[in-house]
């Protein structure tokens, strides 16, 4: 059975993520900020599917946070799966946020994955076997209308995928890397940034799990 880890799997695309690895008899670490979540998350996850979940609290953000990550990535049993999901927006147009904020959207959005990505590559190369979902966004092609650092973050993972993805030596072991682009899909990440997209008409809108069973599926 292999094992996959997700980040920000608590809510969202990250959830919807680590239900359908579970369904596909997948074990999983699942990582997040708020231990109790993971809790809930573990024991649906176990009851639903019966696999085996392994918590991993951890705050994104920080250096600590992404090194606790990075050392459950290099030690066995390994992971044949990495979906980095964790992701932030910011409710303010650039010229108005502050400049902690702007830094903490870096680091989880891109600092956090470039870590990851990069503590999980090495054994996946050595091993000869493992794929790596990036979740970027739609915006990566654009600014889609947000006047944030937001698009700009995920434009780097879009290009950091594709450039990883294509070196030879990830190519020469059969490792594969892949960005996943979704529109606007209902997630907690509007709110929890307070952004407001009400006005949006219904039909621009994704479901979490769809996109998941679709990006597995490209997988």
């Amino acid at each position: 059975m292999s094992l996959a880890l997700v980040t920000g799997a608590t809510s969202g695309i990250g959830r919807a993520f680590a239900r359908h690895l579970a369904r596909a008899h997948h074990d999983l670490i699942v990582v997040a900020r708020t231990r109790h979540r993971l809790e809930e998350l573990a024991e649906d996850l176990k009851r639903e599917s019966g696999v085996r979940v392994e918590i991993l609290p951890a705050d994104l953000s920080t250096a600590e946070g992404c090194r606790s990550v990075e050392d459950r990535l290099a030690a066995p049993p390994f992971v044949d799966l990495l979906v980095n999901n964790a992701g932030i927006m910011l409710r303010e147009p650039f010229p108005y946020t502050r400049d902690a904020d702007e830094e903490r959207l870096l680091a989880v959005n891109v600092r956090a994955v470039l870590r990851l990505t990069h503590a999980a590559l090495p054994v996946m190369i050595e091993r000869e076997t493992g794929r790596i979902v990036n979740v970027a966004s739609f915006s990566a092609h654009g600014s889609g209308g947000l006047a944030t650092t937001y698009p700009a973050s995920k434009s780097w993972v879009l290009a950091f995928s594709e450039a990883v993805g294509r070196s030879a030596g990830v190519r020469r072991a059969g490792v594969g890397i892949m960005a996943l682009l979704p529109g606007f899909t209902r997630t907690e990440l509007h709110e929890r940034s307070g952004i407001d997209l009400t006005g949006l008409p219904r039909w621009m809108w994704l479901d979490a799990d769809r996109v998941a069973d679709a990006a597995l599926r490209d997988l």
